[in-house]
């Protein structure tokens, strides 16, 4: 009724505080209809939508900046700025973004997607605003999880110090900095950001620095008294004395109070930090039940709140499982991850060995480090981080881990293409920003098996370690009792052949082999091999093939840009192998958002890609 009077966020203006509440209610209703069918971030978005419709409200987008940290609970904003015809689509291909992307809407003013950037981006846009002596308000919204993220840190330091004209809102959905929530607090927050309140203020201090005999002193001491105060009351007192003016915490979900708050926010300069404390998932009794596991969902049932399709095991249930298993036997081991325990398949592990398990927040660079340090002294770390956001880690792997070739196991989740995340979460770039690096040994599976013997093998080797592995589920095949410790730098073959070698490595191998088995019908001889090892390259086979065959075709699910293609076409060079070789993979470009089958038949990464791509190869010659 309300939801289709609005278009765009002008149109909120129009409603009263009670229409507004309405509003609210329809779009949870879209959310969780249009994720239920999509799949996407639902306990984030949910837990936002008061706070979306009370900022749309007060303030005057696009005009005034909204900047989503990391983006994931942008959907109530896509909903109200222009895209609620659209949001069907969402995450599907050719459809909207997950995320906010300024290609998609001038309402999205940075295309965000990994966390803790938003501060630093509105106090880039607040410098240009003092320069270009603008009026537009900057805000940044960002969760306490995402907070906690050392970029963030930066930002607030250079914000105090700079005194940016912006407007910080911290959402915090787990209560992690304050407890002083209510109907109380939030109307001494609303009567004390009030414009009179504020100029009284500033008054006082003036008044009081000026009296001859003892003002200086006497505003110490009364300075001195109202930080130890609100030091006592008021969860703010660590971002006052990085120079920002704490505002909260507030109900998030109270439509009122937030608005008087934004209004009164509004009209204050310098940096402002405005704390808000919202429930994760709201609105929907499963998310909110269980927001951890609603963070990101596929397709589920609203009434049941369970997945509409049964699955195989994923590669990631089989990592947690594997890893239980070796902990088990080797009390040495220890699981870091940050921020992503049930992500990464770590829960089970947790609850058995919570001693041994190490959740450090979104700090990938800590994690590093940290698990560098655990191993010095004997300890077997395991750190399971995406393929994305490991890429924050660049530093701490070259110089904290591998100049000083410690032995720790990266284990790389949602290696390849992920999929309907889109750009930002594809993990497309590790083999090539790990594989230059010295004294690292790097690895990926053909299948559930590989990744098990290759967890029981990663310490043997003595060097640091790094595992890619795929998102999804599993090949499927028989899953073997016991370990097998895999030769340093071996790969095998799978096939023989003579026209052609496939040189595959992780999801390609088992595509490659398919492949291989229909270009034979064709009377096209093709081998196989699975280049387990990106790093070491196994020059011994590489000879043995490039001597006896006339072609080698790689195949990745990575950016050919310095991937596995490119290490396979250097040792060539440096084994004096001159023969036709040609890499498929990702090309040099940012993948969009859509299904992972979507995307990879787009590539050609299936076996009727591959097939395609060497019969064409051939023919032509």
């Amino acid at each position: 009724m309300y939801l289709e009077k609005v278009e765009y966020p002008s149109d909120l203006k129009k409603f009263t505080v009670n229409e507004l509440n309405h509003l609210c209610s329809e779009i949870r209703d879209l959310i969780i209809r249009t994720v239920s069918q999509t799949g996407g971030h639902l306990s984030s978005s949910l837990g936002v939508v008061e706070l979306t419709v009370a900022i749309h409200y007060v303030f005057d987008a696009p005009k005034d900046k909204i900047i989503w940290d990391v983006g994931h609970q942008c959907y109530a904003h896509k909903i109200l700025t222009g895209r609620k015809e659209r949001f069907r689509t969402l995450r599907q291909d050719g459809g909207l973004s997950g995320f906010p992307s300024r290609e998609e809407s001038i309402y999205d003013t940075f295309n965000t997607g990994h966390a803790s950037n938003s501060i630093s981006i509105a106090c880039g846009f607040a410098e240009a605003k003092k320069r270009l002596n603008s009026d537009e308000k900057i805000l940044a919204i960002i969760g306490d999880g995402a907070l906690c993220g050392g970029m963030a840190f930066e930002a607030l330091n250079h914000a105090g110090h700079a005194k940016s004209d912006i407007i910080v809102i911290l959402n915090d959905n787990e209560m992690s900095i304050s407890r002083s929530i209510g109907a109380l607090s939030s109307y001494l927050n609303r009567i004390m950001t009030g414009e009179f309140v504020s100029k009284a203020r500033e008054r006082v201090k003036s008044l009081i620095k000026n009296i001859p005999a003892f003002g200086p002193k006497f505003y110490k001491i009364a300075k001195y008294i109202e930080e130890v105060t609100k030091g006592l009351i008021v969860p703010g007192i660590f971002f006052e004395e990085l120079g920002f003016k704490y505002v909260g915490p507030i109900d998030g979900h109270n439509l009122q109070a937030l608005i008087d708050t934004l209004k009164n926010v509004k009209k204050l300069k310098g940096p402002i930090l405005l704390h808000v404390i919202t429930k994760k998932g709201k609105g929907y009794t499963f998310s909110e039940m269980d927001p951890e596991r609603f963070h990101g969902v596929s397709e589920f049932d609203t009434v049941t709140g369970e997945p509409k399709k049964e699955s195989k095991p994923t590669y990631t249930d089989v990592f947690g499982s594997t890893l239980l298993t070796l902990a088990e036997r080797d009390e040495k081991i220890v699981a870091i991850t940050a921020a992503m325990s049930l992500g990464t398949g770590l829960s089970r592990f947790a609850k058995a060995f919570p001693d041994r398990f190490f959740d450090i927040g979104i700090a990938e660079e800590h994690a590093v480090t940290f698990a560098a340090a655990l191993s010095l002294t004997g300890f077997k770390p395991f750190v399971a981080i995406y393929s994305t956001f490991l890429q924050r880690a660049y530093d701490q792997i070259l110089i904290d881990v591998c100049l000083q070739r410690i032995p720790i196991c990266l284990c790389l989740d949602r290696g390849g293409i992920v999929g309907q995340d889109g750009p930002t979460h594809q993990g497309v770039f590790d083999l090539s920003y790990l594989r230059h690096m010295p004294n690292m040994v790097l690895m990926a599976p053909k299948d559930e098996n590989e990744l098990r013997n290759m967890l029981f093998s990663a310490y043997s080797y003595g060097s640091p370690v790094a595992i890619r592995y795929p998102k999804g589920e599993v090949v499927g095949v028989k899953m073997d009792e016991n370990f097998s410790l895999i030769p340093l730098g071996k790969w095998e073959i799978l096939k023989d052949g003579k026209d052609v070698f496939i040189i595959g490595c992780g999801t390609m191998v088992n595509e490659a082999y398919l492949a291989a088995y229909e270009l034979d019908r064709e009377g096209i001889s093709c081998g196989v091999v699975n280049g387990r090892f990106i790093k070491p390259v196994d020059y011994e086979m590489l000879k043995e093939i490039g001597g006896r065959c006339k072609r080698i075709l790689t195949v990745e699910e990575n950016s050919i840009v310095g991937g596995f293609g490119a290490a396979v076409m250097e040792a060539l060079s440096d084994l004096d192998i001159i023969i036709p070789v040609k890499r498929l993979g990702v090309p040099d470009t940012f993948l969009s958002h859509g299904t992972q089958l979507t995307l990879r038949r787009k590539l050609g990464l299936t076996s009727e890609g591959i097939y395609n791509f060497v019969r064409e190869w051939i023919k032509k010659e």
